[in-house]
């Protein structure tokens, strides 16, 4: 165990919007647990926060396991002896008409999205109530707030969450422990792969004329939300859903 001030788990903190986030808390003096499903992006994003003299630690672990929350905890705790944050950044998305959705890609998406996030908070609880700075930040979409054809199941799971972080922050006020969701529109982020590879530049040119300000985000504008909401400095901001998304869901 080492001395360390604020500690934060990360989920998903391997690539994207979780290793911006990783990269910001870790500058701000946190030492940081990066969850992810691969050794190598995990490996690369440590050695990029180390490098500048942050602390990180890194747990190879897939969100829709199960058994991962109280691995997670647990190597967490053991490394470092406190939890502070937690940034439920890990998240699957899959397109398909509602149709020729399989049963395999709904309980992939429940998983990910809703148990991990759930399991992990309940995993952590007892030493979020000790902190006297306890946040939790989760990663929602505008897709839980837009109707976008074939996206049913990932929006679905995304308006979960900011439901659920509401539920969290009215239950985990009296512990001073902050809850609140952050609702990204597009991002450049490699999520995007995983549906539109076959012309990822056609989706982004898609993506980036539905937002009013005319562009795509990057995943250093999210990190820094994720930033000023863990910041004990913003200590009476709870149980809000926040969209950082250029304006897409003004319409």
């Amino acid at each position: 165990m080492s001395d360390v001030g604020r500690v934060a788990i990360v989920t998903g903190g391997g690539t994207g919007i979780g290793a911006a986030a990783a990269r910001h808390l870790a500058r701000q003096g946190t030492g940081v647990a990066i969850i992810g499903r691969r050794e190598d992006v995990l490996k690369k994003t440590i050695a990029e926060i180390e490098g500048v003299g942050g602390l990180a630690m890194g747990i190879q672990a897939d969100m829709a396991d199960p058994e991962a929350p109280d691995r997670i905890v647990n190597a967490v705790v053991e490394r470092w002896g406190r939890i502070d944050v937690i940034v439920n950044s890990a998240a699957v998305i899959k397109h398909a008409p509602m149709g020729q959705i399989k049963r395999e890609v709904i309980d992939e998406h429940y998983n990910t999205n809703i148990r991990g996030p759930i399991l992990l908070i309940q995993a952590a609880l007892p030493w979020l109530k000790k902190s006297d700075s306890g946040a939790i930040v989760n990663i929602s979409s505008s897709s839980g707030s837009l109707s976008i054809p074939t996206q049913s199941i990932y929006g679905m799971t995304k308006a979960a969450l900011e439901y659920l972080t509401r539920s969290y922050a009215a239950e985990l006020a009296p512990f001073h422990i902050r809850v609140n969701d952050i609702a990204p529109g597009p991002v450049d982020t490699p999520i995007h792969l995983s549906w539109a590879s076959d012309d990822i530049a056609g989706a982004y040119k898609r993506m980036a004329a539905e937002v009013p300000l005319g562009r795509m985000g990057n995943a250093d504008e999210l990190a820094a939300w994720i930033g000023h909401l863990t910041d004990p400095d913003g200590a009476w901001v709870t149980g809000v859903v926040i969209p950082v998304d250029g304006g897409q869901t003004l319409f």
